[in-house]
């Protein structure tokens, strides 16, 4: 394999050759990408099969389809549809509807973007709002970031791509090359490095044109790239810990780095780096299919990928004074027990459930799994120092804690617990049936805008804000870098949006054909990515057929599929 210094060498070279390429040519790129993906979407999820250890035909590969291939597939057809507008001279967001947010935001409808996602996600929506004070006439001539100007590239990034998900790698290397218009050198994480063969093959036409290169190795090649001088900037994906590592270096060292404002790495770093994730639980008058349809959907956003997501949910807020709370927890218990099981494929894993259920001693309940699924109960909201309020479990560990008051009242005190009690700001989560949501009224609106935080999902787990590729997927802003947080800027943001806050997704409270019975007027079925979807993996192979080539002869096999789950 070629020295990374070497790889280095060559996309300073190839800087000028991406200079040099015109938007249709970039657009073609993206184009011969998506039907590269399609081609490898097999081997790609066989291979994060055997990193994942899961067995052939297990329902849970239908998370590597939907969280890798399609994925990327979907998030490389809106980042052409993008390229074509602006080479066409186009407005990118003509076809984009326009609103206002409290506090002088602007706000953008990016889901559903055409009638295939009226359908295939049905009920669902997403909003990228604005930072404060930003104009519609600012937001319109900013979008398209560096591609307004192609000619003018910025250098060579470094892309740390993840351990985790695998599409995050490459949808990382993607926002570099067309967002900042800079060439990319992707360091894989060594629990990914199976998947290199599949990678180069996706990106073959930006490695031919000599833009991209890809990298195997320890933490001392990716460090070793951080360092070089001809590296202009880094990106990163993973803990706050690995972050501080690199950018001022560890123990006695670092702190002495922070305090002098002298980083290691003084140039510039955009990073996603997870958090302590909130679902805050709105009491209201549930039936029993509502209980136990949502103590799925939490149980879900804790154990998709065993738990192992920068976006898991970690800390169940519910009201202390709800009726239903005893019946809802019970619920939520069997949800985590019933799960399907699965290995503890990713390292360290053990040794931080361990570490969990040491901490909280008979308040951590073992629900199933291997290893053991953990509840946490009798978590003190008013207690800071709670380990897991700040600490990011990565692992297959929930906690839950309580508040008083009615609906009104609990919906404030969950909102400032989560701004002013977890660590992180990546993901929050809300759910509410539609009668509270009705009475609840502005507040509700209220609610969210307060909450500081990348990605919020009103009865919609954040992960789907993650799939959605016009949305904005990072932290909120704000972190200094000393104090990083949850990150720094923002990926995926296909229509290339400037001075983006955060991203809005809101979902159904109920699957088809009840929501439908309830007045609603979604026809989503249980979704793909639940944990105990039987037929996620068929229903996963068929989104990603779809998303590279789309087809109305398509759409019938996936409904069909999507039903049995």
């Amino acid at each position: 394999m070629t020295e990374p210094s070497a790889l280095v060498a060559e996309l300073a070279s190839g800087e000028k050759v991406w200079a040099g390429t015109p938007l249709t040519r970039r657009r073609k790129l993206l184009d011969q990408m998506r039907a590269l993906v399609a081609d490898q979407a097999e081997s790609w999820v066989e291979q994060a099969a055997l990193i994942k250890q899961l067995p052939a035909g297990s329902p849970l590969l239908g998370e590597e389809w939907t969280s890798g291939p399609w994925a990327v597939a979907g998030y490389l057809r809106a980042l052409a549809e993008t390229l074509t507008a602006l080479e066409a001279g186009r407005d990118p967001l003509a076809d984009v509807k326009l609103g206002h947010a409290p506090g002088g935001r602007v706000t953008l409808d990016v889901l559903p973007a055409d009638v295939f996602d009226q359908l295939l996600l049905s009920g669902f929506s997403a909003q990228v709002w604005t930072r404060p004070g930003v104009t519609p006439d600012e937001v319109r001539r900013g979008a398209g970031l560096a591609q307004r100007t192609p000619e003018r590239t910025d250098g060579v990034a470094l892309v740390l791509g993840a351990g985790n998900i695998t599409s995050i790698a490459p949808l990382d290397v993607l926002y570099q090359l067309y967002a900042h218009n800079r060439v990319v050198v992707l360091k894989l994480n060594p629990v990914t490095d199976p998947l290199l063969d599949v990678f180069s093959a996706v990106f073959a036409p930006f490695v031919e044109l000599g833009v991209v290169r890809i990298v195997t190795g320890g933490a001392e090649v990716g460090a070793a790239l951080a360092h070089d001088e001809r590296v202009g900037a880094v990106h990163m994906t993973g803990s706050e810990a690995t972050h501080d590592a690199v950018v001022w270096g560890v123990g006695a060292a670092a702190e002495a780095n922070k305090a002098a404002g002298t980083p290691l790495l003084a140039k510039p770093i955009t990073s996603e780096l997870g958090g302590v994730g909130p679902v805050i639980v709105v009491p209201g008058r549930w039936s029993a299919a509502d209980i136990r349809y949502q103590a799925r959907h939490v149980a879900t956003q804790r154990l998709h990928n065993d738990g192992h997501n920068c976006i898991a949910a970690q800390v169940v807020v519910v009201a202390a004074d709800w009726p239903q709370k005893r019946e809802f927890l019970a619920a939520l218990r069997t949800a985590l027990r019933e799960a399907p099981a699965r290995a503890a494929w990713y390292p360290g894993t053990t040794n931080r459930v361990a570490a969990a259920r040491t901490t909280y001693g008979d308040s951590a309940d073992a629900v199933g799994g291997t290893p053991e699924r953990t509840l946490l109960h009798g978590l003190d909201p008013a207690d800071a120092t709670e380990d897991a309020f700040h600490t990011e479990y990565f692992a297959p560990v929930l906690g839950v804690t309580e508040l008083p008051g009615n609906a009104p009242e609990f919906l404030t005190a969950a909102v400032e617990l989560a701004n002013e009690r977890l660590h992180g700001t990546l993901g929050a989560n809300i759910i509410v049936d539609p009668r509270t949501a009705r009475a609840l009224g502005a507040r509700l609106d209220e609610a969210v805008t307060a909450l500081r935080y990348g990605t919020i999902g009103v009865n919609a787990w954040t992960g789907v804000g993650y799939l959605t590729p016009r949305a904005s997927w990072g932290a909120y802003p704000g972190h200094p870098l000393d104090d990083v947080c949850s990150g720094r800027g923002v990926v995926h943001n296909a229509l290339l949006l400037d001075q983006v806050e955060r991203t809005v997704v809101r979902g159904p409270f109920r699957p088809a054909p009840r929501t439908l019975l309830s007045g609603g007027r979604s026809l989503m079925p249980k979704p793909p990515w639940f944990v105990d979807n039987r037929t996620a993996a068929t229903t996963g192979r068929r989104l990603t057929a779809f998303a590279a080539r789309p087809s109305w002869r398509a759409l019938p096999g996936i409904f069909a599929s999507a039903l049995r789950g």
